[in-house]
């Protein structure tokens, strides 16, 4: 990404003024508590002074933007509840009060999140007969029928010969990948893949190496380099190549170039991982993710992986591959020998919602949504982008970043939207480089053509009070005038 000479220089200015501010005060506070006797003599700091400082002198200013509680389902509307601080907002305290907000945050793209016809009825028969936990692992008294049942449905939705599920997605991909892979192997990782693959990616012990974001061109040569050097030291081959993307990057917003990565790693004989937690049931004509959208044959990627709590409403992720491999998954992976099996009702939400995507609830509704949040998506961005913000991501992706840059223009985004009843997520230092702050706009099929009306309006006004209209707009998309179809 290139980022325009003068953004760049005022904010490397804005956060160098944070810095230098964080630094005098902290130099104050070692001075007066240079005077206050400790009450842990002889103890090393839990928190460093530079371990926390980015909490402590930025992250606290603007506390409220994140971690904003609600009481309501996440649906295209929801429940706010206000918080307010008496010690300039080092620590916020809930109020009895309420905003209903326009919901531009949720990860409910095709709109299961809240009570659902078809699948809520079952899942509340399936509370009443299963209860909320198993209480046990999937290897001891963990697994009902309907875990069966779920990985059937799972693996011949992806299209895939077998599949297994875990109570967590975070978990699913750092667990999966030092089980996958280890000392002599390597793993050759986008520059942008998720924290939960990175961490996977280091637990694993295996040589780990990047390409640069998005670009086949640079993973053929890193894979060509790699496999001429071999392994370290020795310079043995390596036991085995594992490349993994993701089908949409959740910070991104941005569709992977499979066809041509799934081609180089077919050439260079390297196995491909994906990573679908954005991607499967929000996109492709049927909701099957980027394999069906781009046209790749779900048997040239050898390890698919993806989560619930996106498009189906519920919780946990997966690992779809073949019987082999899933044989050895379950008898390997910590994450299945281990932990708490995911809940029955929640089990019971993935199978219905799965039914209805695939009109085998005896309804057009899973077509339906799959259309609308197709029409909400390109809608939503195609606007943005002609009232000059500059977005990331390309079109039929549900999540699209625009970008904020300067650390001031934050809370100012945020906190202006809100005061508009449209919530939306700003996202900044650590989870995104330091200078490519943005807030990160999904949305959904519940989303009605209203709804998303009233938020290009809100957006179009707070863009032109913060000043993060980039681009020039278009004569008749100023001043939040939007032309509707």
């Amino acid at each position: 990404m290139i980022i325009p000479y003068l953004t760049a220089l005022t904010t490397y200015f804005s956060y160098g003024l944070l810095f230098a501010f964080g630094q005098l005060r902290d130099f104050f506070r070692k001075s007066v508590d240079w005077w206050s006797a400790s009450t842990l003599q002889g103890y090393a700091p839990i928190c460093l002074g530079l371990e926390d400082f980015y909490i402590r002198r930025l992250y606290l200013r603007i506390q409220d933007c994140f971690n904003r509680p609600i009481s309501s389902p996440p649906d295209a509307w929801f429940d706010v509840v206000e918080r307010v601080s008496n010690d300039n907002n080092k620590t916020l305290k809930r109020t009895p009060k309420v905003n209903r907000c326009l919901n531009l945050g949720s990860y409910n793209y095709l709109g299961f999140a809240a009570a659902d016809e078809y699948c809520t009825p079952r899942v509340i028969e399936c509370l009443k007969k299963y209860t909320p936990s198993t209480c046990s692992t999937r290897v001891d008294g963990g697994t009902t029928i309907l875990h069966a049942e779920m990985e059937e449905c799972v693996a011949n939705f992806v299209g895939k010969p077998a599949a297994i599920v875990f109570g967590m997605g975070y978990v699913t991909n750092s667990a999966i990948l030092p089980v996958l892979i280890g000392k002599g192997g390597l793993i050759i990782s986008d520059s942008l893949n998720h924290n939960s693959i990175v961490n996977g990616a280091r637990g694993s012990g295996a040589t780990v190496r990047v390409f640069q974001h998005n670009t086949p061109s640079h993973l053929e040569n890193v894979l060509r380099e790699q496999i001429a050097d071999g392994q370290p030291r020795t310079h043995r081959p390596w036991k085995k190549i594992i490349v993994v993307v993701e089908g949409i990057y959740s910070m991104e917003g941005e569709l992977c170039k499979l066809p041509e990565i799934v081609s180089i790693c077919k050439k260079y004989k390297a196995f491909v991982y994906l990573d679908e937690a954005h991607s499967i049931g929000a996109v492709g004509k049927s909701g099957r993710g980027v394999c069906e959208l781009l046209g790749v044959d779900t048997a040239d990627v050898d390890i698919m992986m993806g989560t619930f709590t996106k498009s189906f409403g519920s919780c946990g992720g997966y690992i779809a591959g073949s019987k082999e491999l899933i044989q050895y998954v379950k008898y390997t992976c910590p994450a299945h020998l281990y932990a708490t099996s995911i809940s029955a009702p929640a089990a019971q939400q993935i199978i219905s919602s799965i039914k209805v995507v695939l009109g085998e609830d005896g309804s057009s509704r899973g077509a339906q949504k799959l259309a609308r949040i197709r029409e909400n998506s390109n809608f939503f961005r195609s606007e943005l982008q002609k009232m000059g913000f500059e977005v990331l991501g390309d079109n039929d992706s549900p999540v699209m970043p625009i970008m904020l840059y300067n650390p001031a223009k934050i809370p100012a985004f945020s906190r202006e939207c809100l005061k508009r009843n449209v919530a939306v997520v700003t996202v900044a230092f650590p989870a995104t480089p330091l200078l490519l702050a943005r807030a990160r706009i999904c949305i959904s099929a519940s989303h009605s053509r209203e709804d998303l009306l009233k938020a290009l309006e809100v957006i179009s006004t707070v863009g032109d009070m913060v000043g993060v209209k980039y681009f020039p707009a278009e004569p008749n998309k100023q001043q939040g005038q939007v032309k509707v179809d």
